[in-house]
């Protein structure tokens, strides 16, 4: 990685927002195309940011610092990104699951999936499972991911989950929110379950890979 590089993604990670947009633009008049720029400074932040949230080392307060400067360099970057340069890292719907109005969790995972390169289909909240099937349909994700945050509306997750593994064999479904937790992932055959918006990130590149 080059120095320029090396400094716009320490930028993101610092959450240094009054730096980021001066050292995206050094790169693009030093000849750094906006590609690069993505994928081997900006995105790189991210995979890091990612671990030291589900390690602790890093608090909500800081992912969302530097989740909002890697915003900020990526809005320099996309007017000279084709379509295919963004977004190469899979499709995921997310929602949360019928009865439940909570969404903090769940647009925090968004969020992240974002800027960590995955095209995002934020269906909202108290969503049921035919709507999650038209999602399905429509957008062909990779990956779907169920949130609950109210123990009544874990017995709507366990529905979805079991509606879009009958319909949809190869999509991943995976599960999260404070009333969940990784043995009821498994009972209700869910294909992963992460406890913060880093794991979540993690998990979906892995299924996806």
């Amino acid at each position: 990685m080059s120095e320029q590089l090396l400094k716009i993604t320490n930028c993101i990670i610092n959450g240094d927002d009054e730096e980021i947009v001066s050292l995206v633009k050094e790169a693009l008049d030093n000849g750094i195309s906006a590609n690069d720029i993505l994928n081997k400074g900006l995105i790189p932040a991210m995979d890091i940011v990612g671990p030291r949230m589900e390690s602790g080392e890093m608090f909500i307060p800081e992912v969302l610092m530097s989740a909002d400067v890697m915003k900020m360099g990526l809005d320099e970057i996309k007017p000279l990104l084709n379509d295919s340069d963004i977004s190469t890292a899979g499709t995921v719907v997310i929602g949360t699951v019928q009865g439940d109005l909570h969404d903090i969790g769940k647009n925090l995972v968004g969020m992240m999936l974002e800027v960590s390169g995955f095209k995002v289909i934020d269906l909202g909240v108290d969503i049921d499972a035919n709507t999650f099937l038209e999602a399905c349909e429509k957008e062909k994700p990779d990956v779907v991911g169920l949130s609950a945050l109210l123990t009544t509306t874990m017995s709507a997750m366990k529905e979805t989950v079991a509606a879009i593994k009958d319909k949809f064999k190869d999509v991943k479904v995976i599960v999260g929110g404070a009333p969940v937790s990784e043995e009821f992932a498994k009972v209700i055959n869910s294909d992963g379950y992460s406890d913060d918006a880093g794991g979540a990130v993690m998990l979906c590149k892995s299924l996806i890979k």
